[in-house]
């Protein structure tokens, strides 16, 4: 197994897509949380309660619930 890196050893930009990526997931997950609060439930597929702990997977949590929880909102 490969030794681990500190934060000093990895290259300028590692460092910045390690900083990027975590910004944006948190942005999904904080966009993730509030449009499940502010949208009606009869609009997301499945319980609010299921899908607010999802938050915590990663990227695939939000973007499963962007992609697949919500329902299209009647024209």
């Amino acid at each position: 197994m490969a030794a681990r890196k500190k934060w000093s050893e990895l290259s300028p930009g590692t460092r910045r897509l390690i900083v990027v990526a975590g910004a944006v997931e948190a942005v999904l997950k904080t966009a993730m949380l509030i449009d499940i609060q502010r949208r009606p439930a009869d609009l997301i597929r499945g319980p609010k309660w299921l899908w607010r702990p999802l938050a915590v997977v990663n990227f695939f949590g939000p973007v499963s619930y962007f992609a697949f929880g919500r329902r299209r909102q009647p024209s």
